[in-house]
């Protein structure tokens, strides 16, 4: 931990979460900021909702205001980002990596004796990698949390037999900034440009109905593409699972891997093929592990990515709903599938648009 560079992040914050995520404000209420000092000296989990990448610096913000340092559990792979400056940032402010889809017993112990240690504080994201892209929605939690902090309480209580640790659940809501007129100008700006590049006409619709069209343009192309047949009387939803089982299931035969349950969830299966490549790509010793080329890593994902922008579309959550923030979550999706930019979700470029963070928390337990 480097004590100098965190005096520096708590300066800079505004500067950098807007810099890096375009987050102006995070709004926290008065009887909360006075809730989170009342736990400065508790051994504590937080956790929260991880839609995107900017969680992490947000709890970092928690953790300045509670007047304590969090350690934080991150997946190995954000370590290599920007050419691993990422990683020799976060690691120096309270950051260790686990490594995805095995039992990483070196992450698993510094977790423990993280939280074991008085006054210890763990940040958690339970819905892992990859970030569900989806503000108003959870993915599937992955196991462990909770036996992560009875082990914790185990080891705590061999030194402090009343030890106890805190578990804060919070909830962070982006709100996207500027009137409603200027937000769907942007929105139909951008779309304009998706349409023109794919050659799909607007044909007079509104807002809703041009997203919804340029969804199933999407769709039937993809359709094509990896040759899924699907009858006409299926609705939207359902042609869309079938495109992300296609392309996931796809990369599951093209690398031979074992294990892989056809029949499961598509989240299970991309997280299973992401914790894959994850291991694949820093050598880790399994004679398990399919042995691929470079370029066959790269095309899997790509394909991953294409997978995940199916996952997070669905006709329902916007049709529901039609919020801004939620027009942005499709439009993220829509220029990763065509402009082939990383998406935000997978720590690509930051929001187009300027962002509040409020963040709201319930009652903390033992």
């Amino acid at each position: 931990f480097n004590l100098p560079l965190a005096w520096t992040a708590d300066l800079l914050f505004p500067v950098l979460i807007k810099a890096v995520q375009n987050i102006d404000d995070v709004e926290i209420r008065p009887e909360d900021k006075e809730m989170l000092r009342t736990l400065r000296n508790e051994r504590l989990i937080f956790f929260t909702n991880h839609p995107t990448t900017a969680e992490p610096p947000i709890a970092y913000y928690i953790g300045n205001l509670m007047g304590s340092r969090f350690r934080y559990m991150a997946s190995r792979q954000v370590f290599d980002w920007t050419f691993g400056l990422t990683g020799k940032i976060i690691s120096n402010l309270g950051a260790f990596s686990v490594i995805a889809g095995i039992s990483d017993r070196d992450s698993l112990k510094t977790a423990r004796s993280s939280l074991a240690q008085a006054g210890g504080k763990l940040v958690l994201f339970p819905e892992g990698e990859p970030t569900s892209g989806e503000n108003d929605s959870l993915m599937p939690f992955q196991p462990g949390l909770a036996q992560l902090g009875f082990w914790a309480l185990e080891d705590a209580r061999k030194v402090d037999p009343a030890a106890d640790i805190v578990v804060l659940p919070g909830f962070i809501k982006y709100i996207y900034k500027g009137t409603p007129s200027q937000l769907q100008e942007h929105l139909e700006e951008s779309m304009a440009a998706l349409e023109k590049k794919l050659g799909v006409d607007p044909g007079g619709r509104n807002l809703l109905r041009r997203f919804l069209h340029f969804g199933k343009v999407l769709l039937e192309r993809a359709e094509q593409q990896y040759g899924v047949e699907v009858s006409p009387d299926k609705d939207f939803d359902y042609r869309i699972g079938r495109i992300r089982h296609t392309i996931l299931d796809n990369i599951a035969d093209r690398f031979n891997v074992k294990n892989f349950d056809r029949k499961a969830d598509a989240i299970g299966k991309l997280r299973q093929l992401f914790a894959l490549m994850e291991m694949i790509s820093i050598g880790y010793p399994d004679p398990n592990l399919p042995k691929v080329t470079p370029e066959d890593l790269e095309w899997a994902h790509g394909e991953c990515v294409k997978a995940f922008d199916f996952i997070v579309i669905k006709k329902d959550y916007l049709v529901s709903n039609p919020t801004p923030e939620r027009f942005y979550e499709w439009l993220a999706r829509f220029e990763s599938y065509v402009y082939g930019k990383k998406p935000r979700a997978l720590g690509g470029e930051p929001s187009p648009r300027a962002r509040k963070a409020v963040v709201k928390f319930a009652k903390p337990f033992r």
